[in-house]
């Protein structure tokens, strides 16, 4: 409190000085019309009712305006001097300008706070929604791998000696699989913390190049599951973007990943980048069974979580929901929608804008 009223009297103090200074230079180097100095110091009232809060600055430069122009600027000079006519009128013009400034700008001011205030508890709302339904997925999407890979482990050791080498392969196999869900689950969970701790609109980015980025995305992809077939289709031009190259990485990886393995299809999906002037766009394209149309609408809500398909692959109840949080954390949007062989996913990223610099 006291810092801000220090900063405050600070405030009216200099801008009352320059405005004596700046009358004093015109006085005596130009124009002695009062009408130019009264202008001077209406224009430093205004500033002073701008950048301070309530009205007890701007009434005070109003006095000190009134007596400044009377007793520097008006004959006979440096005395106070109230009989000439017009010094009435020009007090309470001065004073009524104050104070009708200084009432809008206090409006305004708490306009902008309240804005501000309803904004932050947007933003925590949605956040408390996003925590909820990560906590809703993690309760029941690690379970289930889990207690899987704990009965599979739990068959092999027991049961060694009556298995064949088929029956050992296959526990192994859904063993191997399960954990590698758990590691996409745990790597979708950290990306979240990570959003959160940069206050998730605000996430560190730098000038990437497109094809780079799209084509870590695809080896990592390819590491975890090697017979993934993917189709790339992007613009000869040398393309770069701002982004948080591992977080964009990330929502490549979700979504090429569930129209692989989701789909149901047996064609390669095809990503296809586009370039207009304010943005670039990514569609992620498979030719399968497409979406229910009853989930679309809330596809990105992550409460459809481990829905199982027709080929016995789980599907990962948050990544669709990370991949939103993701997009819009990089100013950009996210869309999902059936074509006719199948099921599409379309996000955009912005362009750097001129003068914009990135960490």
């Amino acid at each position: 409190m006291n810092k801000r009223i220090f900063c405050d009297v600070a405030i009216t103090a200099v801008l009352l000085l320059g405005a004596t200074a700046l009358s004093f230079c015109f006085f005596h180097f130009g124009n002695k019309n009062l009408a130019n100095i009264t202008v001077i110091y209406i224009l430093a009232l205004i500033l002073i009712a701008l950048k301070t809060s309530g009205y007890f600055y701007g009434i005070g430069a109003s006095l000190f305006c009134v007596a400044a122009v009377n007793y520097f600027f008006s004959y006979p000079y440096n005395v106070i001097d109230f009989s000439p006519a017009g010094y009435p009128v020009t007090f309470i013009g001065m004073l009524a300008i104050s104070v009708i400034t200084g009432t809008t700008t206090t409006t305004l001011k708490r306009q902008r706070q309240a804005i501000a205030e309803r904004e932050k508890a947007l933003f925590e709302a949605e956040q408390e929604k996003l925590r909820a339904n990560l906590l809703r997925a993690v309760s029941h999407d690690l379970r289930t791998p889990l207690t899987t890979i704990i009965g599979s482990s739990s068959s092999y050791l027991e049961n060694y000696p009556d298995l064949t080498e088929e029956e050992r392969t296959e526990l192994i196999a859904n063993i191997k699989e399960d954990s590698e869900w758990l590691l996409n689950m745990v790597e979708n969970l950290l990306t979240v913390t990570r959003i959160r701790e940069d206050s998730a609109d605000k996430v560190k980015k730098s000038s990437e190049v497109v094809e780079e980025v799209v084509s870590e995305a695809i080896l990592r992809l390819q590491k975890r599951i090697p017979q993934v077939r993917i189709r790339v289709t992007m613009p000869n031009d040398f393309l770069m973007l701002p982004m948080d190259p591992t977080l964009i990485e990330q929502v490549l990886i979700n979504l090429i990943e569930n129209a692989s393995v989701h789909s149901g299809s047996r064609e390669p999906v095809d990503l296809i980048i586009k370039e207009t002037k304010d943005l670039v766009s990514f569609v992620v394209r498979d030719y399968g069974n497409g979406i229910d149309p009853q989930l679309l609408p809330h596809i990105f809500e992550g409460k459809h979580h481990t829905a199982v398909t027709a080929d016995g692959h789980r599907g990962i109840g948050i990544g669709l929901s990370i991949c939103q949080t993701i997009i819009q954390a990089h100013g950009g949007e996210i869309s999902a929608a059936n074509h006719a062989g199948g099921a599409e996913f379309i996000f955009t990223l912005p362009k750097e804008k001129e003068n914009e610099n990135y960490v």
